[in-house]
């Protein structure tokens, strides 16, 4: 599976934006789908998760209530809309892909990760 992620940028405080990670493959559909982030100096941490049937989603305490990931199976497209952005979430993002969620919210376990997307929140 080949993930090709877009949609990063500078933006301010209070600003939003949408990341977005197509994947290459037609069973798209039959991976869990998940989003990580890697600020300078610190280790890569889990953001928000998907599952591939149901949609049931899972968040990082740090973006809950701020930041929702959702999936269109028909566009092999995994999405990650982030609202109320703070100078704390700049990092570069990245999605990723694995058979399960349980694996896809972790690092070290998730089979495959699509190119890292910088955000900078300006205070």
């Amino acid at each position: 599976v080949q993930l090709q992620a877009s949609g990063g940028g500078l933006v301010q405080a209070g600003d939003s934006l949408r990341h977005s990670c197509a994947a290459s493959q037609r069973t798209f559909s039959s991976y869990a789908m998940g989003w990580f982030r890697q600020a300078p100096g610190k280790e890569r941490e889990f953001v928000a998760a998907i599952t591939w049937s149901l949609g049931i989603t899972f968040y990082a305490d740090s973006v809950k209530g701020r930041f929702t990931i959702s999936r269109d199976n028909a566009k092999n497209t995994v999405y990650l809309q982030m609202n109320s952005l703070k100078p704390e979430d700049t990092a570069v993002y990245y999605c990723a892909a694995d058979m399960t969620v349980k694996s896809v919210r972790r690092s070290d376990l998730v089979d495959y990760w699509g190119q890292g997307t910088l955000v900078t929140v300006s205070s």
